[in-house]
């Protein structure tokens, strides 16, 4: 069995921690504080975008909260600990929360691309800015518009994901030939192939809102913008900082 590395083993707590402060603080205070809210929502507060990284469910936990917490940090263990071993917990850490941020940005950056159009044509049938704030705060959805408008609006974030396909990506790179597979389709596929596939997979869903694998509330474009941010990171050390035979 492969042995936890440090920098894994700590980030594996802060999550566990989080998750409990989720379940017994609040009655959905602490979710509502530290989840990564859409910036146009007064919920919205700066450090969520950083902690939204170790939080897993809201208010309502479900099975699914859970086993999205056991997947991650699975994950985490899994293809954290080799990267981690490799390179050094600074850089582990550098790549880890550079894919966190990569992933709340293009999330949000997708949010916008749908949100603004919508909130135009919302002004074009007479609602001023303080209007349109006040309809979301009275529960109400713009029926000439579509529930996307609210959906938008009170979207949130929680959860490693953005930051593991960070890593995953750099394990990939790493370990171009090492065979992966998908708990539910066990089939050894090299990761150059696999984890590729993964990110196209989540790119389609993001764009069409057709999920394969995922539940449909993933924030898809955050998968993929973490993976992207982790392969650029390891692309430009392995071009810039490091020679052909060694990564460290």
């Amino acid at each position: 069995m492969m042995r936890i590395s440090d920098t894994v083993k700590h980030l594996i707590i802060i999550n566990v921690l989080m998750f409990i402060g989720t379940l017994f603080i609040g009655n959905g205070v602490f979710y509502d504080l530290f989840a990564m809210h859409f910036p146009k929502n007064e919920a919205f507060k700066p450090w969520q975008i950083i902690t939204h990284m170790f939080m897993h469910g809201g208010a309502d936990l479900n099975n699914l909260s859970i086993m999205h917490l056991l997947f991650n940090m699975f994950a985490l263990w899994m293809f954290g600990s080799p990267v981690e071993q490799v390179l050094g917990s600074k850089r582990f850490l550098f790549i880890y929360f550079s894919a966190g941020l990569g992933a709340v940005a293009l999330q949000v950056g997708f949010y916008y691309f749908q949100y603004l159009p919508m909130e135009a044509q919302a002004m074009n049938l007479g609602f001023t800015h303080d209007q349109i704030i006040e309809v979301f705060k009275d529960g109400k959805v713009f029926k000439a518009i579509g529930p996307e408008f609210n959906q938008i609006y009170y979207a949130s974030m929680v959860g490693a994901s953005g930051c593991i396909m960070g890593i995953l990506a750099a394990f990939g790179m790493m370990n171009p030939n090492a065979e992966l597979m998908l708990i539910f389709l066990p089939i050894p596929i090299k990761a150059k192939y696999f984890i590729p596939g993964i990110i196209i997979l989540d790119l389609i869903s993001g764009i069409t809102g057709q999920s394969f694998f995922s539940p449909s509330n993933t924030a898809y474009m955050a998968h993929v913008g973490g993976a992207l941010t982790g392969f650029f990171i390891m692309w430009y050390w392995k071009k810039n900082q490091f020679n052909n035979n060694r990564w460290y």
